[in-house]
């Protein structure tokens, strides 16, 4: 069971947690930082973000936490824009997690984003006043809204 310490350093069992979920992971690819979360249960958490550097490393960096955080599906935010249709940067986001696919192995599964990193610099200069310092983590927290999309979604079951 997944424990929560709260309060006075008290365990008490997490909510989201659902252990019948698979782990999955959520990238949020852009040109400057990838954002990644990944899930605890029903619940997703910004984990860390990536740097760009250039498109192999990049996808490098990413599988090797995908590895070290042992999930079985990975959510990659598809950038749409507000037409539906894919643009630039979805195809660049597709080209990214084929690369990622291949040396990963595990399922990619793609989810509309559209206003994703809009709404998690929003909700980070609500929590933290100052808008460098709330830009400085959208990236993060976007992949984190990107997931709990998907899970919201429904597409897995519990």
């Amino acid at each position: 069971m997944f424990l929560r310490t709260v309060g006075a350093g008290y365990d008490v069992p997490d909510p989201g947690y659902h252990p019948s979920l698979p782990r999955m992971l959520a990238v949020d690819f852009g040109e400057r930082r990838i954002g990644i979360a990944v899930s605890e249960g029903r619940v997703a958490v910004p984990l860390t973000i990536v740097e760009h550097e250039n498109r192999a490393g990049d996808v490098e960096r990413v599988a090797a936490i995908v590895r070290d955080q042992g999930v079985s599906l990975v959510v990659l935010g598809l950038p749409l824009l507000f037409s539906g249709e894919e643009g630039t940067q979805a195809r660049r986001t597709r080209r990214f997690g084929s690369a990622l696919s291949r040396l990963i192995q595990i399922p990619v599964a793609y989810q509309d984003e559209r206003l994703s990193s809009v709404d998690a610099e929003q909700a980070a200069s609500e929590h933290r006043p100052g808008r460098r310092h709330a830009r400085r983590h959208i990236d993060d927290r976007a992949a984190a809204m990107i997931l709990q999309a998907y899970i919201d979604a429904g597409p897995v079951t519990s």
